[in-house]
């Protein structure tokens, strides 16, 4: 048989593409006094961690969105929030300079069986680690997947550090950037990084040498304003400041899809890929909306209206079909989508 003829019945054999089945909201919580800056479900999926520039982070139950504890140790604002791929830690970027790591193991211990959410417990977390080394704001962190004990932090000092969780030591500091650096992100197998930065440039790191493998965008406008690796390390998600998300292959170093139609002029907007129900790009806006695209084909699936005010992070539940999302100052609320069945 020829090549046509088998790509022709294995096109005949397919299955038709699931419909898509729209997100409606289902809670919604105010948990801090100040903006949500992050939400993150953790890779358990039995918390969410919110951030916010009153300086706290909250953890709250992936269902009812009731709090479950309160983080508390920063001086100023956290502006970005990531898990160990155990759910155990949680680190958190501050404009105070810092980052602190978070023993949450008793938080997830006290959850009941079905993971609803026991009353809150402010003695049922404890920061283990402060993180010294920035020289001025702490914008973004991530732990290696691959690893419990290895941070990656990128700050307004326009380096990307490494971090020892251990023994809280910064094992590498990269001058990476000539303007602040406004994400990193570990690829799957944690040997490398990609880092964004207002400089208009995306970075490739080697995670152990801290030296720079590629330049995936060199444009120097507009700023990147978040970027980060698919779920299975081929492509990089990148978000520059002319409303637009563009997912580039990473070996091929080449741009393949453009997702539009949000507006992000201003802020940096934390993206989500959704792998649960069908491929989704999931992104916050700042005309307040959600926006969820069509992995392949680029085009909207839906815009999710609910928020007062900027859309700064949304996060995307590990297995089932949920979206997270929290808005800036005059707003305040982290919301709760979930699909159709």
């Amino acid at each position: 048989m020829s090549s046509g003829a088998q790509q022709q019945q294995q096109q005949q054999q397919a299955p038709p593409p699931r419909p898509y089945r729209p997100y409606r909201q289902v809670r919604l919580a105010t948990p801090h006094s100040r903006a949500v800056s992050c939400v993150r479900f953790s890779p358990c999926g039995r918390l969410l961690a919110t951030a916010s520039l009153d300086g706290t982070v909250a953890l709250l139950s992936p269902s009812s969105l009731s709090a479950i504890a309160t983080l508390r140790g920063h001086a100023d604002g956290v502006s970005d929030i990531s898990w160990s791929t155990d759910s155990f830690y949680l680190c958190s970027a501050s404009d105070d300079r810092t980052l602190r790591i978070w023993d949450v193991r008793p938080v997830l211990s006290g959850l009941n069986p079905g993971g609803g959410a026991q009353p809150a417990d402010p003695n049922a977390d404890r920061c283990i680690r402060v993180l010294k080394g920035h020289a001025n704001f702490v914008f973004s962190a991530n732990f290696n997947p691959q690893t419990n004990n290895t941070v990656a932090s990128g700050g307004f000092d326009c380096t990307v550090r490494i971090w020892d969780v251990k023994s809280g030591r910064c094992v590498r500091a990269i001058d990476a950037h000539s303007d602040p650096v406004t994400s990193v992100h570990f690829i799957r197998d944690g040997s490398i990084i990609v880092s964004g930065s207002h400089d208009g440039s995306c970075k490739i790191w080697d995670a152990r040498t801290g030296s720079c493998l590629k330049t995936v965008i060199d444009d120097k406008m507009p700023a990147v304003s978040f970027s980060m690796f698919s779920p299975n390390g081929k492509f990089i998600l990148v978000a520059t400041l002319d409303d637009s998300l563009k997912l580039c292959n990473f070996a091929t170093g080449k741009f393949l899809k453009m997702y539009s139609g949000h507006v992000n002029r201003t802020y940096c907007l934390q993206s989500a890929f959704s792998v649960t129900n069908g491929k989704y790009i999931v992104s916050g806006s700042e005309d307040n909306c959600v926006y969820i695209w069509d992995l392949q084909g680029k085009n909207i699936l839906q815009k999710l209206e609910g928020h007062n005010d900027t859309v700064i992070s949304v996060s995307c539940h590990p297995t089932e079909n949920k979206i997270a999302s929290g808005g800036l100052d005059n707003d305040r609320t982290v919301r709760l989508w979930v699909q159709d069945s």
